[in-house]
């Protein structure tokens, strides 16, 4: 042993009591401490309020956020029973005071509060408390108003009698803990998504947002009739769908499910899940039982009335493509992986969904010929494409048994090998590509040029997409695999950087990259990896010194007084600027922007790619029509 080296005995053990162990690991409770940590904390308050929804006795959900001094405030107002504030003798404190300072507590862990909910492991409101800067519990309920307030999760007052009311239901008040979050910002989009298919997920229950953060205060109002058939509708808008919205309910013992889907045009399966109303963005095993339902009862349909077309097997991710559906499954003791809930794990589970689903889906099918029709058509086409799409690819492995290297031969790669250190520019042009060529830092920059426009893969099947030369390079050089065979760890490159020309026609390529990441290697978008290059729109003359300028408003602040004739030259190519100047502006990771390209909003991601890139005209005049008049600049 080193004879300097501590020793390690019992006056070593540290035990972190009360908020302590919360603030010193809060990723463990709520994932992380940036931007998504802080809107965790907003949805652990409005998923309490949810469970009274479930439980019947809250309609109304009210939620406020605005600014005050340095930092941002949540407040969540519910018209259910209220938290209990009854003495607790074994504490020698108010439920309210347990509920809001100790973990693993509460009134789920049994089935007379609450049937079913989100809030299980007994720790959202604690969490919340100990990592907000301060927190202000107010209880309506058996006629009085009690309020509590606390900070950092120890309390800082005792339990106070308002007054009398005839009102029922709690509000929470806090402020993110600036000592914990590196931003304390609530992510609006985020909370709007969620709050969107909240509603749709409980019919009936109104929540209300009020904005109060920025100038114009914003309120929305978020309320559905008809459930998830009314977020297949909204899933749906801008597809073009084949058949109606079938709707599909069980329950089972203490379990009950419900699956809406509708089947559209486009070569995607969009599936959203959720247990207790808890979005499982990982899924789990009420998906499984579900996918396996839905195609098991398909292709025994097709088999038993002899519908079988093609040559092509059927599988069930033929039977996928097309699909959009929502799952909801509410139960009691849901064994979700992590506190932060992005995945069921109840292995019984499965079985449940895919027996009653199938039994379901089955009789629907039986019952709806026509309906049975669009669908087997539908997947017969996709098992086409894609019995095509492998014959391609054994061709194109053949080949490349012949070729004298892997990578793209227009490719010129970098020294480095370790992708954490390296970047790969896909550039627009032979011309930008022979600039960037010479102005890079060879040593961990990869240039790869595209010949013209790619293929828009929003609209083209698998097998053109596969065919493509721009693409298959891409593919190659990037080193991941798409789809199904995305492998994340095979990435050449961490990063990934569109550089195009400051025009229309550069604009339209980024946006074809960019539906190709989407739709076939989303996970570099998630991962951080792609990012957009932002070369200078102007190069002004001032005197002997030249200025880059890369906006139109940092133009117009610079051509004032002396500078106002300053001689100005307008960038619409990249092939314009001599290598240097490509690398001290736009290359030179010392001096260069890049935007880093993030999916925020999925479904709106999702919808903007299906209307602009689609294959519908008539959807995406009617979205050029309406937004006409939001164009600030428009490159002729």
């Amino acid at each position: 042993m080193p004879e300097n080296a501590s020793e390690y005995d019992a006056s070593k053990i540290v035990v972190l009591e009360g908020p302590q162990g919360i603030r010193k690991r809060p990723a463990m409770y709520i994932g992380s401490t940036s931007s998504h940590g802080v809107v965790h904390l907003l949805f652990e308050v409005i998923d309490n309020a949810v469970d009274e929804a479930m439980a019947g006795y809250c309609h109304n959900i009210f939620i406020r956020l605005y600014k005050k001094e340095d930092g941002n405030i949540a407040e969540v107002s519910d018209d259910g029973r209220g938290i209990p504030v009854g003495m607790m003798p074994k504490y020698n404190k108010s439920a309210l005071e347990v509920i809001m300072t100790t973990l693993h507590k509460g009134a789920k862990f049994d089935s007379e509060a609450y049937k079913v909910s989100g809030g299980l492991h007994g720790v959202g409101l604690t969490v919340v408390n100990a990592l907000s800067e301060f927190t202000e519990a107010v209880v309506r309920r058996n006629g009085k108003t009690y309020r509590q307030t606390f900070s950092r999760g120890v309390p800082t007052s005792g339990l106070e009698i308002m007054g009398d009311t005839q009102e029922h239901g709690t509000t929470i008040t806090f402020k993110p803990d600036a000592e914990i979050f590196k931003t304390t910002t609530f992510d609006s989009t985020l909370l709007k998504e969620r709050l969107t298919y909240t509603t749709y997920l409980n019919p009936g229950l109104r929540i209300t947002l009020k904005d109060e953060r920025f100038e114009q205060a914003e309120e929305t109002s978020y309320l559905s009739n008809e459930g998830i058939k009314d977020f297949i509708k909204f899933l749906n808008k801008d597809a073009t769908t084949i058949t109606e919205i079938i709707d599909l309910k069980k329950v089972v013992d203490s379990t009950s499910i419900e699956c809406a889907l509708q089947y559209n045009t486009t070569y995607e399966e969009r599936l959203e899940s959720f247990v207790n109303t808890i979005k499982t963005t990982e899924g789990g095993t009420h998906v499984s039982g579900f996918r396996a339902a839905i195609s098991r009862s398909l292709i025994n349909y097709m088999s038993k009335n002899d519908k079988t077309k093609g040559d092509a097997r059927i599988t069930g991710e033929d039977v996928r493509e097309g699909l959009c559906a929502v799952i909801s499954v509410l139960m009691q003791n849901p064994e979700f992986e992590g506190q932060t809930k992005e995945k069921l794990g109840n292995a019984q589970l499965r079985s449940i969904v895919e027996t009653e689903v199938y039994a379901l889906f089955s009789r629907y099918l039986e019952e709806h010929p026509q309906e049975a029709r669009a669908i087997i058509e539908k997947a017969t086409s996709a098992a086409n494409a894609r019995e095509s799409a492998r014959k391609a690819r054994e061709l194109s492995r053949k080949r490349s048994l012949l070729d004298s290297t892997v990578l793209p031969g227009k490719l010129s790669d970098c020294i480095e090998s370790d992708p954490a250190k390296t970047e790969i520019f896909i550039v627009e042009g032979e011309s930008a590509g022979g600039s960037s060529k010479s102005g890079r830092d060879k040593n961990t920059q990869a240039i790869l040029p595209l010949r013209g426009k790619i293929l828009n893969v929003e609209k083209a099947s698998y097998e053109k997409i596969f065919d493509n030369t721009e693409i298959k390079s891409m593919i190659t050089a990037f080193g991941t695999g798409i789809k199904e065979t995305f492998n994340a760890e095979g990435a050449r490159y961490h990063k990934i950087i569109i550089m195009t020309d400051a025009d229309v026609d550069g604009s339209h390529i980024r946006t074809l990259l960019l539906t190709f990441f989407y739709r076939y290697m989303r996970k570099l978008i998630e991962l951080g990896y792609v990012y957009i290059a932002q070369p200078p729109l102007y190069r002004v003359k001032l005197g002997k010194s030249e200025i880059y300028v890369y906006t139109d408003e940092e133009l117009n602040g610079l051509r004032t007084g002396p500078n106002e004739d300053a001689e100005t030259q307008r960038y619409k190519g990249l092939g314009e600027m001599n290598p240097e100047q490509l690398w001290e502006t736009t290359m030179n990771p010392e001096k260069r922007v890049l935007k880093k390209v993030q999916i925020k909003d999925v479904q709106i991601a999702d919808s903007l790619f299906t209307v602009l890139m689609g294959i519908d005209p008539a959807q995406r005049r009617r979205f050029l029509h309406d937004h006409a008049e939001e164009v600030n600049f428009l490159d002729v």
